[in-house]
């Protein structure tokens, strides 16, 4: 009798199980460890402190990106942003692990710089110091965040005991809509399965839709998986994955190249496989989105009414979406297209990336940002800012009224005074809206780069469809 056909995860988990723990836990192998400025310095102190070194420094990589200014030569870097570069630099020319530091093509973002350098593949089992180590999972890795005592145990051991998630399968079926981005998509299933809809699981985005759409679009898609409740989130490799990986800094060259394609090939959920939950979207069901309240689940097209919390039978439900609406100021009932903004930020590691900023400036080229407006472009890695420049999309934006930025997490996080000024209302690019994440009193309305770029040159919420997106 044929057994039951196996989920992508479990043949990813299986492969890197070091030890069953039992009560469905296990060591798990890992393959590739981000450290950032956050936090990345003080692990390796942690474990020196304790007579260690790490147990395989050439799989661990360091970049800095939370706490650099993104202003033109970095200045405005806090003096505490500083002081973390400086032992980010000591600590990992001690431990023997590379560094992708200010200024060279590798540094940037974590999560776009370890697929955009090779550093993340297919297969890989990948943990860094930060909740959106899923996006990574765009490429056909594990990838996931950890703490601050489960970084100290990577580094030791290059290990991790870890509990075996279920898993689910969201399918997005059907042709992407004219003007619909992958931000849209994912937005849309976080509004209609609720911030909680993954929790305890393990997702697998599948469809054709997914199949149709490239690897830069399925890591947006990915990245938002923790604002789905879920720790991970990731997509089957394909040709076009191998394609993306092709001639990356980091990746297999050559023969080695060929080999690992074979052996990626056979990285799929098999036709007969089971998930705990599945979940199918009509993608023709989309417009573009827009956040209306302080969480991504609050969230709808656009143009559509915002809810109205009298609706609400649960109590506890209800107040908060009234409390979303008291924060933002908005009315139930009215929609947001036309509700004005002040600022607008493209960037973070949601979308950064060179097809995000192409779709940022069809809608940008040859217009202005309106003039109480202030808008930013934090492109998400030097070879991201490298490669606009190149193709002139820098002075698109400047030209339009943009505010070109070094690379970094800049306005997503709040540092080095990077922030939404309080009381002013910012479309973002970025993952998370919610209260104070971009400044104490700051009301962020996230969106995709063709919406935030055409908010910028409406001075309002308005259809990017109409502006060339």
């Amino acid at each position: 009798m044929r057994s039951q056909g196996r989920t992508l995860f479990a043949k990813l988990w299986d492969s890197h199980v070091v030890a069953d723990l039992g009560d469905g836990t296990a060591l798990l192998h890992i393959d590739r460890h981000f450290l950032h400025d956050l936090g990345g310095s003080q692990g390796l102190k942690d474990i020196k402190a304790r007579g260690m070194k790490p147990r395989s420094p050439e799989l661990t990589f360091a970049v800095p990106d939370h706490t650099m200014s993104t202003a033109r030569g970095r200045a405005g870097t806090t003096p505490a942003g500083v002081s973390l570069l400086q032992a980010l630099r000591e600590e990992t020319e001690e431990a023997g692990v590379r560094l992708f530091d200010v200024g060279t093509p590798g540094q940037g973002i974590v999560h776009v710089v370890g697929p955009e350098l090779g550093i993340t593949l297919p297969g890989c089992v990948v943990v860094c110091g930060d909740s959106h180590t899923c996006t990574q999972g765009g490429v056909g890795a594990l990838a996931f965040g950890i703490g601050s005592t489960e970084l100290a145990h990577v580094l030791a051991t290059q290990t991790l005991v870890q509990r075996r998630p279920k898993t689910m399968r969201v399918r997005f079926e059907g042709a992407m809509p004219v003007g619909v981005a992958p931000k849209d998509l994912i937005l849309h299933l976080i509004g209609t399965n609720g911030a909680a809809g993954g929790t305890g699981y393990a997702i697998e985005y599948a469809g054709s839709t997914i199949r149709a759409m490239g690897v830069e679009g399925r890591l947006t898609i990915c990245n938002l998986s923790i604002e789905l409740g879920a720790k991970m989130g990731f997509v089957a490799p394909d040709d076009t994955t191998f394609a993306y990986v092709q001639g990356r800094m980091l990746a297999p060259k050559g023969a080695a190249f060929e080999r690992a394609v074979a052996a990626w090939r056979e990285l799929s959920s098999d036709a007969d496989a089971e998930f705990d939950r599945e979940v199918v979207i009509n993608t023709a069901d989309v417009a573009p989105q827009v956040t209306w309240g302080t969480s991504p689940e609050q969230v709808a097209a656009f143009d559509a009414p915002i809810p109205d919390p009298a609706d609400i039978e649960d109590a506890g439900k209800r107040a908060t979406v009234e409390a979303a609406l008291d924060y933002m100021g908005l009315r139930a009932g009215d929609t947001m297209a036309g509700t004005r903004v002040d600022w607008v930020f493209i960037g973070s590691c949601t979308n950064s990336r060179i097809s995000d900023l192409r779709d940022a400036a069809a809608v940008a080229r040859g217009r202005k940002v309106a003039g109480h407006v202030r808008a930013w472009v934090v492109p998400g890695s030097e070879g991201v800012k490298r490669a606009a420049e190149e193709e002139g999309l820098d002075r698109v934006f400047t030209e339009a009224g943009f505010e070109w930025r070094e690379p970094g997490c800049s306005m997503c996080v709040a540092s080095n005074g990077e922030i939404v000024p309080p009381g002013m209302r910012a479309v973002s690019t970025s993952n998370r809206n919610f209260v104070g994440r971009q400044g104490p009193r700051a009301r962020t309305h996230l969106a995709s780069p063709a919406m935030a770029a055409a908010a910028a040159i409406a001075g309002m919420i308005a259809d990017a469809r109409k502006m060339g997106a």
